[in-house]
């Protein structure tokens, strides 16, 4: 038997619930884990609303991250074995597939062997956070050595995961939180500096780390009004990458910050990387190696058990979380 979450209807965590059902058969090209541990999303909350880019096929399954160890593989399977431990990356349909419970499938091509050095609960964080990162900085922004990048919600795991890749690469993270509070957290996991939006100027700090010029890149998940302030603290022909929607409002571009500046505003999500062979396995290599070195290392914010599934999901949209937020099986 397997304990799954489901939900049958769309709305807020409470939708949430758990089944006893007989543990799935891998079919082809398919592998099944005993998982250890959940490593929860707001991409999986969106789903959840309904107001993801795909419309949840009730009742849903939910979970994109998932570490564990193979108890059964599928025919065709060559490279991993029962008694593997892996982790899953988000490459696949939340329709398709949904590791959130105690027994999952998952397909070949979302398998990593387990990173080394890592917990269970410090692989179910990894490959969201760092291949969201990894996407837009490297794939997308080309970030270099010596280059400026604001990072909003730097608490987030994708931005401490922004934070340490940029650090990896020899650039200059600006780490962007609302308050002061959590300063001396973001300085210790690699923030050259950190900017408390509500009681700083946004643009005249940026202005002051950067020597007058500006930032280089920006990695917004936020958007709404304070993007603006993010155009005016951008350098000319900055990169400004969105990659979340946490305002409810929506980005008005003001023409006279954005044509003098000549900036370059791209969208970026993970399955850019994360569906495509070629791309993603450079940045598997580049994570495992930054995980290897220590350079890269997945902060927990809170742990819950899969009992509490429904507080895990009000916990992890209320945004006060300081990394990531994990259910151990």
């Amino acid at each position: 038997m397997a304990r799954v979450v489901r939900f049958r209807e769309i709305g807020g965590p409470e939708k949430l619930e758990l089944f006893d059902e007989m543990a799935a058969v891998p079919r082809a090209g398919e592998v099944r884990i005993k998982v250890r541990a959940l490593g929860l999303n707001r991409a999986e909350a969106l789903f959840r609303q309904g107001k993801y880019f795909e419309a949840p096929v009730l009742p849903a399954r939910l979970g994109y991250e998932a570490a564990g160890v193979i108890d059964a593989v599928g025919d065709g399977v060559k490279d991993f074995k029962a008694g593997d431990a892996v982790s899953t990356v988000p490459n696949f349909s939340l329709n398709a597939y949904g590791v959130y419970g105690d027994t999952a499938l998952a397909p070949v091509s979302a398998l990593v062997k387990h990173p080394p050095g890592l917990s269970f609960e410090e692989a179910a964080s990894v490959w969201m956070a760092y291949l969201t990162a990894y996407d837009a900085l490297v794939g997308s922004a080309k970030l270099t050595r010596g280059e400026f990048v604001l990072i909003p919600a730097a608490s987030s795991s994708v931005g401490i995961a922004a934070v340490q890749l940029a650090n990896l690469v020899g650039a200059v993270p600006v780490a962007l939180t609302r308050t002061g509070e959590k300063r001396e957290r973001l300085r210790d996991i690699g923030a050259a500096h950190v900017v408390a939006t509500a009681e700083q100027d946004l643009v005249a700090e940026v202005k002051k780390v950067t020597g007058g010029k500006g930032a280089e890149v920006v990695f917004d998940p936020v958007g709404g009004p304070t993007f603006n302030k993010l155009m005016e603290a951008a350098a000319p022909h900055a990169r400004m990458i969105v990659y979340g929607s946490l305002s409810p409002e929506p980005i008005v571009l003001p023409h006279f910050s954005l044509f003098p500046k000549v900036l370059n505003i791209s969208g970026a999500v993970v399955a850019t990387t994360a569906a495509d062979p070629v791309k993603l396995a450079a940045a598997i290599d580049l994570v495992v190696k930054g995980l290897e070195s220590g350079r890269l290392k997945p902060v927990i914010a809170r742990a819950f058990t899969l009992d509490q599934i429904v507080e895990s999901h009000r916990y992890l949209e209320n945004g006060a979380q300081f990394g990531k937020v994990i259910v151990t099986i």
